[in-house]
């Protein structure tokens, strides 16, 4: 699900990630040589979340920090370091949603990308291109600093969109085997951060991939007959988001008992992505 939002980023976005790239936030970035060698700095451990907490997601509008929620997911950028303060005092977790499998033409670090890894359109999100995610020396350091900015933040974990390229038209010839490398990669560069992740969709590879990532976001889930394929991480207690969407016409009273009987935790929200939202008792 790629984000909705086309606004600008806030004064604050752009000085917290021009300090992350050491460099103004109207100049092209001249990419350093990168390595995928890990830090040796790397915390000891991160957070990870339990079966059965609530959750907020909101991309669009003013942040609504009454939502009785254990977990906000809020966009990487347009968050400030005070709501996110705000909502820790609250007793809350609060993940940063960013895109890690496609090119977004609003974002404020879209210069930094080479054009040899951006890809086609992503078909129904104006702005929006696939990444060629073979490419992972060409893509480490943009991400890297986009993790870095999530932590510097006082983001608790990471949203990382767009993690099933290669089931998709990207203009890439990407293969499975290709997603399961970056698929791996990312986690790694997350949990050093202290941050935990989520695998956000990617059905198909979620049984490869349930001992790197913390829990698992889905979208539609329910609607259309796949949540069977995450029951790797209801089996290792990792909890499972199930997003549904009211342009559906899911309604909680109809998805709830199913969800509750995979163990899934499941919230029904409009596709905008803003404060609404219902939730399974």
């Amino acid at each position: 699900m790629a984000n909705l939002l086309r606004s600008k980023p806030s004064a604050a976005g752009l000085i917290l990630l021009s300090l992350v790239f050491g460099l103004s936030a109207c100049q092209k970035a001249t990419l350093p040589t990168p390595t995928l060698s890990n830090p040796t700095s790397a915390p000891s451990d991160w957070w990870q979340p339990s079966p059965g907490l609530s959750w907020q997601v909101q991309y669009v509008d003013e942040i609504d920090l009454s939502v009785q929620a254990d977990v906000f997911d809020l966009d990487l950028f347009e968050t400030n370091a005070e709501q996110i303060a705000a909502l820790h005092a609250q007793g809350a977790k609060v993940v940063c949603y960013l895109n890690a499998g496609a090119w977004e033409d609003w974002r404020p670090d879209k210069d930094v990308y080479l054009s040899e890894v951006i890809g086609a359109a992503y078909a129904g999100w104006p702005g929006e291109h696939w990444l060629d995610i073979r490419q992972i020396s060409a893509l480490a350091p943009i991400l890297r600093a986009r993790l870095d900015l999530c932590a510097a933040k006082g983001f608790d974990g990471v949203d990382p969109d767009n993690l099933d390229g290669y089931t998709n038209v990207t203009g890439f010839p990407l293969t499975a085997a290709d997603q399961l490398t970056f698929n791996r990669w990312l986690p790694d560069e997350a949990h050093q951060r202290g941050l935990g992740i989520g695998l956000k969709n990617d059905p198909d590879q979620a049984d490869s991939l349930v001992t790197k990532f913390d829990w698992a976001t889905t979208e539609s889930c329910l609607a259309e007959g796949w949540c069977d394929q995450f029951s790797p991480f209801i089996e290792a207690g990792k909890p499972v988001l199930a997003i549904e969407y009211s342009d559906n016409d899911s309604q909680t009273s109809v998805f709830c008992p199913q969800a509750n009987r995979l163990g899934l935790d499941a919230i029904l929200k409009n596709r905008e992505l803003d404060a609404w939202r219902e939730v399974c008792p």
